[in-house]
């Protein structure tokens, strides 16, 4: 076999992360309550847990601002 070859093995047998739209339909789907018993369990057998705890804290962050702002905006508006 030649090195090339080898190397392409190798990286078909990394196991690839779940991708940025997965995780964020994820963790809309969740932050809604619409999440389905299948794609749930995806998300758990997934090798790290990383990316939706990453995203799932920017999404809480982004969330909580957005109320501040609108709040901030209907009361300044009266």
């Amino acid at each position: 076999m030649t090195e090339s070859s080898e190397a392409e093995k190798r990286e078909e047998r990394k196991p690839r992360g779940p991708g940025v739209l997965k995780v964020m339909q994820s963790i809309l789907a969740g932050a809604f309550g619409v999440q389905s018993d299948k794609r749930r369990e995806e998300d758990f057998s997934s090798h790290s847990p990383w990316p939706y705890i990453i995203a799932g804290i920017l999404f809480t962050a982004s969330f909580v601002v957005g109320l501040i702002v609108i709040v901030n905006l209907v009361l300044s508006s009266q």
